[in-house]
């Protein structure tokens, strides 16, 4: 249809185009005319002219010229809108449908449904306390109880008592072995609407005997009658505080007295808070810590005075927190003060504190890494609780780890197995190494005849890559293995004292039905290095230089299985170092071979 008046509106401009053209036409022929009519007239005066005399007249010819210049008025556009009459604008028909339904009779009753009953599993009822006791080979006894009372809804009390002890008997000693470790903790819980808090307190008890004496040495302590006994005593007292819709999230303090029966004391008081502090709209997560330790040991291990050390520590660690799709980044900086009192030092350490994570595939494949700081504060209730055959003459001071570098890649397999890949880069200042003392040959002590070990520092740089495999099938299977190798890099020591270069492990549980249940664990210790050096002495001013010992790698593996007789009643039995090694911890320190333990497990209520 538009193309049809298009046409018409071309041709009517071609006619009047055509007439504009006829009429100008007409206009030239007259001009040609007027011009041969003027030219005509003055040839004819000029001849008439001629014939007369004495005509002073000058004569001349006068060209009128003017350049024809046409012009196209606009046309105009017919507004009239056409109108259209063909096949595609004829009015469609109106179609009526007729619907003609008659009824059908139906015979069927359909029958009623019943609801298929499901087989509910018995819920399992929780205990709030409970109590085991178990006895074993070596004179083993395995005593513990744990209680928790409600005295409201918002206010509950508990306790906890352990004791592990035997009697000894590794082959091929000559000083006693025996070891005892009992302790007694007492807590009170408290939760309000916008806070909650919680006081502890405990105390423990510790026997173990310095009876690593190398053969060399054995006739010298025998005869010197050397008591081989170390005990340590262990208080503390804290107490926690959250609270909600505040600022101030967290908060914590503890106080812990450690001592000995060899006239060691040591005292540590550590404060924390965690806060949210508004800049700017966003929220600033910082940690606040105060850490004082303070301690004395009796004498040096070569000489008869005394050890003293005492320094305080402030640190402060602001971390902002940025969250963007799946990417989650936490930026801060971690700044400690410390003053060491006796020494009249005061140093600043400026430490990084950076970590992220980034989910590339959901939960299957999540990408992580950070790099870390720290000022870690050495007390001689660590290093005693990491080996408690160490002398009560330790040189203490703090580690100054300038940074722990690390990056991996984490996420799970499937819904019940996850994995974990990790590598790391630690460089530590006045690192803390486990070396076996020297053995000395004058002024000898309990402990100085090759059965203790002593503390030194060094710097140090580590490397080490690790994985990890979980699997949780359900509450009844769950397994964990992982895998872990080192290498270590020393400015002054000769070895990386008593630490590994490779370490395994395998945990296992399995409950086989609703009474039956078993479980083991395996572990694997790759070689270490340690020393044995006698002191130049009298006899000895000739001895070779400090040899250099390799610990042979172990592995000792543990099993265990119970059965449930009732809910509340169940007995157990559990097989240890199932290798039957006697393979040595620590340098001339074996360790009991094939343990077997029973015993029982009662579950209650008050």
């Amino acid at each position: 249809m538009k193309q049809k008046q298009i046409h018409q509106y071309n041709q009517m401009g071609i006619k009047k185009h055509q007439s504009y053209k006829n009429e100008n036409k007409d206009y030239m022929r007259k001009q040609v005319k007027y011009i041969i009519c003027l030219g005509l007239g003055f040839t004819g005066s000029a001849i008439f002219a001629q014939t007369k005399p004495k005509d002073t007249l000058n004569t001349g010819v006068i060209d009128v010229v003017k350049p024809y210049t046409p012009s196209i008025s606009d046309a105009f556009k017919v507004k009239e809108v056409p109108t259209l009459d063909d096949e595609t604008t004829e009015t469609k028909k109106d179609i009526q449908y007729n619907i003609f339904s008659f009824p059908v009779a139906s015979t069927f009753t359909p029958a009623k449904g019943k609801a298929e009953g499901i087989e509910k599993a018995k819920p399992i009822k929780l205990f709030d306390n409970y109590a085991t006791l178990g006895f074993g080979s070596y004179t083993t006894i395995l005593g513990e109880l744990y209680v928790n009372h409600a005295l409201s809804r918002n206010e509950t009390v508990g306790g906890y008592f352990s004791h592990h002890s035997s009697g000894g008997g590794i082959e091929d000693l000559v000083f006693d072995d025996n070891f005892s470790d009992s302790k007694i903790n007492l807590n009170y819980t408290s939760q309000l609407r916008y806070m909650s808090w919680k006081v502890e307190g405990g105390f423990q008890y510790q026997n173990y005997n310095w009876y690593g004496v190398p053969e060399s040495q054995i006739d010298q302590a025998q005869l010197n009658g050397a008591l081989m006994d170390h005990k340590f005593n262990n208080a503390h007292l804290g107490g926690e505080v959250s609270f909600q819709d505040t600022y101030l999230e967290s908060g914590s303090l503890l106080f812990r007295h450690f001592g000995d029966n060899r006239g060691s004391g040591e005292n540590r008081l550590v404060l924390k808070g965690n806060a949210d502090i508004p800049i700017n709209y966003e929220e600033i997560t910082t940690e606040i810590k105060l850490d004082y330790l303070g301690g004395k040991f009796e004498r040096s291990y070569a000489a008869e005075t005394g050890l003293n050390y005492s320094n305080f520590q402030i640190g402060v660690s602001p971390t902002y927190q940025l969250k963007q799709d799946d990417l989650t980044l936490d930026l801060g900086v971690s700044v400690y003060f410390m003053s060491d009192m006796e020494a009249s030092d005061n140093k600043l350490y400026l430490y990084p504190n950076i970590t992220a994570s980034y989910r590339l595939v959901d939960d299957v494949l999540i990408a992580y890494g950070g790099i870390k700081g720290d000022l870690i504060q050495n007390s001689y209730y660590d290093f005693a609780k990491e080996n408690p055959f160490v002398s009560p003459t330790l040189f203490i001071q703090p580690t100054d780890q300038l940074y722990n570098a690390y990056a991996g890649i984490k996420g799970k397999v499937t819904s019940f197995m996850s994995y974990k890949f990790a590598g790391h880069y630690i460089s530590d200042k006045n690192k803390a190494l486990f070396r076996n003392n020297i053995i000395q040959t004058e002024n000898q002590m309990d402990y100085s005849y090759g059965n203790s070990f002593g503390i030194v520092y060094d710097d140090m740089k580590s490397f080490g890559v690790s994985g990890e495999l979980s699997v949780d099938l359900n509450r009844n299977f769950t397994m964990a293995l992982k895998g872990q190798y080192f290498a270590y890099s020393l400015d002054n020591e000769a070895e990386a004292w008593n630490l590994p270069d490779f370490k395994g492990s395998l945990f296992l549980d399995y409950q086989i039905d609703a009474n039956w249940f078993v479980g083991a664990n395996l572990y694997f210790v790759g070689e270490r290095k340690d020393q044995y050096y006698i002191a130049p002495g009298s006899e000895f001013m000739n001895a070779e230089p400090p040899v250099v010992l390799t610990l042979n790698s172990y592995f000792d593996a543990n099993a265990h299985a119970g059965y449930h007789i009732t809910e509340q009643f169940s007995i157990y039995a559990k097989l240890n170092n199932m290798a039957s090694q006697g393979y040595q911890r620590w340098q001339n320190f074996p360790v009991q071979s094939f343990q077997a333990l029973a015993g029982a497990t009662y579950k209650f209520d008050f």
